[in-house]
């Protein structure tokens, strides 16, 4: 009898696999989140469709294929794989063409869309990487470039419009109410419980994606059933302007217009669920995205009350973006087996 070599002995299967964390796969991805998000935002295009008509589907067409090209033309040339199929650039066109102006040229918006996905995005190392959100990085772009084209509102959900007249320019009721405090000190107009609802259905002057409020709230509802956000970021983003435009209301009611009308106005409604939730510039952990929230309605109000612009969103959430790392660092949870550092 001999014995058996032991290189011919089977291996046996080990007991126990050691590895690194996740040990389980929710079996989300980039693309399946971004395609919710897309369906999300379904609701909102249908509203800007229906009050702003061509400019509505013009605005969003060409941001959407701007930034899809873009994103191709510049992984390309940076010799990097191919990202167009996972949709992000699609969601950023959308989420930048909904903060434009209805009668914004369309040679404005591709060039926004190109700052957004080149600069914002892509130089930064593309998704995952960048620190600020692009679709914002491109609005205020084309803000301080294109003042008088950003600031410009065209009211295209007349009913009747007058015989050769296509649309009526007008103010915002944010850009109304600042200019007419800043000139005569009064409030223009009374911001009752028949126009808040009017702002909550749509009927107000704005960019395209931002008018609707009902339309944003089913579609922030749809993300939260399908775990795409947290609730931290969006409530505490909307409490917050609430209670702050309470609390001017209550101290200086002459110069301050009610919390719903805040709410309501300008992009609250769209920042909060659609732009501040943002996975890559916001923070990770629950205690960071409440205080991330939180700084965001306290900068927009500040900006609209003080500031020099009636809308203060865009510039809050960047804001609150450039201070993400410092957040999910004071946050950060103690890893578990780890001693506490003593204090010295």
């Amino acid at each position: 009898m001999t014995d058996t070599p032991a290189s011919a002995v089977p291996a046996k299967e080990p007991l126990v696999v050691v590895s690194s964390s996740p040990h389980a796969h929710s079996g989300a991805s980039i693309r399946r989140i971004m395609l919710d998000v897309i369906l999300a935002l379904t609701p909102a295009m249908v509203a800007a469709c229906w009050f702003f008509r061509w400019n509505a589907v013009r605005l969003t067409v060409a941001c959407v294929i701007s930034c899809v090209v873009a994103e191709f033309v510049a992984r390309k040339s940076m010799k990097r794989d191919a990202t167009v199929r996972d949709l992000s650039a699609v969601v950023t066109g959308i989420l930048l063409a909904f903060n434009l102006p209805p009668a914004l040229p369309t040679w404005m918006a591709v060039v926004g869309s190109v700052f957004a996905i080149v600069v914002a995005k892509q130089l930064f190392g593309g998704i995952g990487y960048n620190p600020f959100n692009p679709a914002l990085m491109g609005r205020v772009l084309l803000l301080v470039s294109f003042p008088v084209h950003m600031t410009t509102w065209s009211t295209w959900n007349i009913p009747s419009p007058a015989a050769g007249v296509d649309a009526v320019t007008t103010a915002t009721p944010l850009g109304l109410l600042k200019t007419t405090l800043d000139s005569t000190g009064s409030i223009p107009f009374a911001f009752d419980g028949a126009t808040a609802w009017q702002f909550l259905l749509g009927a107000r002057n704005g960019c395209i994606g931002e008018v609707s409020g009902l339309a944003l709230l089913i579609g922030g509802i749809y993300l939260l059933t399908r775990r795409c956000i947290y609730w931290q970021v969006p409530v505490m983003f909307i409490a917050t302007v609430g209670v702050f435009a309470t609390v001017l209301q209550l101290v200086d009611p002459a110069h301050n217009v009610s919390p719903c009308f805040h709410i309501l106005s300008g992009g609250v409604m769209l920042g909060a669920w659609f732009m501040a939730t943002d996975m890559v510039t916001s923070p990770v952990t629950k205690s960071g995205m409440a205080i991330f929230g939180i700084g965001c309605g306290i900068l927009t109000v500040l900006i609209r009350k003080w500031g020099g612009y009636p809308e203060g969103v865009s510039f809050a959430i960047l804001i609150m973006n450039s201070i993400t790392p410092l957040i999910n660092k004071a946050t950060r949870p103690r890893v578990f087996g780890h001693a506490i550092e003593a204090r010295k």
